[in-house]
């Protein structure tokens, strides 16, 4: 599975925000609203101040979702672990460039795996640090928060970063954004040339999941 092709808005749900005593059920919940991504928010406990999930438990969401696995590597050292995401089930692998010495090499090491590549910005980081390999992506990511945690209110100064990149990446790369997205963020960030909209609170803290993504995607309009 691929990410899905640019010219459309998309939402890609975090499973952070999810029950994760009912995953399953979950991940099928918003599968059946009609999503065409799922965002995998991987933490190690140090690049980030906190721990999710590993391969092991992607390996288990893929026998029960045919949804495109947008995992996103907030680890230390993603090239230690990239090949593991991939073989459980991951279709597209974004990473921090703050982790990463050779981009370059390592974006080509991972299409080697097979799968779509991005990369991604912490909300202290320039643009200027990712000129180099956007174009050599599929999307990149921009944190709109700091990582590691749900619930936080999006950085504004942060997600104008997307108006730069999306200059430099043209019409043929997706960028996605990241924390505090929600239908009142959602005109905001779209205005600055984001097209894929990552969202856990605002989606799995609400009822009717079906009715939140709508509500989402309405602000994109």
């Amino acid at each position: 599975m691929r990410l899905p092709k640019t010219g459309t808005v998309e939402v890609s749900p975090s499973i952070l925000s999810a029950d994760f005593s009912k995953l399953a059920s979950e991940i099928a919940e918003v599968e059946a609203a009609g999503i065409k991504m799922l965002h995998l928010d991987i933490m190690d406990g140090h690049f980030v101040p906190n721990m999710s999930f590993g391969a092991p438990v992607v390996a288990k969401l893929r026998k029960c979702s045919k949804l495109v696995f947008d995992t996103h590597l907030m680890i230390t050292d993603p090239g230690k672990y990239a090949e593991d995401f991939v073989k459980a089930g991951s279709d597209h692998i974004t990473f921090h460039i703050e982790t990463v010495d050779e981009p370059e090499k390592f974006i080509e090491y991972l299409r080697s795996l097979g799968v779509t590549v991005g990369v991604c910005l912490n909300p202290e980081t320039p643009v200027e640090a990712i000129e180099k390999v956007i174009t050599l992506c599929d999307m990149v990511l921009v944190m709109t928060v700091h990582p590691g945690f749900g619930g936080q209110e999006l950085i504004d100064e942060a997600a104008r970063k997307c108006t730069r990149i999306r200059e430099i990446a043209g019409a043929n790369i997706r960028i996605e954004v990241d924390g505090g997205i929600d239908p009142v963020t959602t005109p905001t960030v779209i205005s600055y040339g984001a097209d894929t909209l990552v969202a856990g609170n605002a989606i799995f803290g609400k009822t009717d999941r079906k009715a939140a993504i709508n509500a989402i995607m309405a602000g994109s309009n």
